[in-house]
């Protein structure tokens, strides 16, 4: 498969889990091609106009750390230390839990009267 391939179906992939979750709405807030995530305006994932993957945030520091050593991410370009790259190659299953984890982490850090607005996660 090309690497242009595998970046559309990426992209594809990673919008069509991202917008099942409540709230969630895709804007491309730097041009050129970004698609970032957003729950109550705040992001919880991002796809890259250049670099093949998508952005998450995860619970803490530590946990980015310890997913970037056993393999599962690399460290996010110009994000916060607790945020990992998922290349696009990522497993299926692995994709689908991390972007969760990030709409969640994100979500909980919302105001409570932001909280009510959005329907329950499936």
């Amino acid at each position: 498969m090309s690497c242009g391939v595998v970046l559309v179906m990426g992209r594809k992939l990673i919008n069509s889990i991202c917008r099942h979750f409540p709230g969630a709405e895709v804007s491309d807030p730097w041009g050129g091609g970004h698609d970032a995530w957003k729950v109550g305006g705040k992001m919880f994932a991002c796809i890259g106009a250049v670099t093949p993957g998508v952005s998450v945030k995860t619970d803490s520091i530590e946990t980015a750390e310890m997913l970037i050593d056993v393999g599962v991410g690399e460290k996010a370009p110009y994000f916060h230390r607790s945020w990992i790259l998922l290349p696009f190659e990522t497993p299926d299953e692995e994709l689908r839990y991390r972007l969760r984890q990030s709409y969640q982490i994100v979500r909980a850090g919302l105001t409570k009267k932001e909280q009510a607005k959005l329907d329950p996660l499936d």
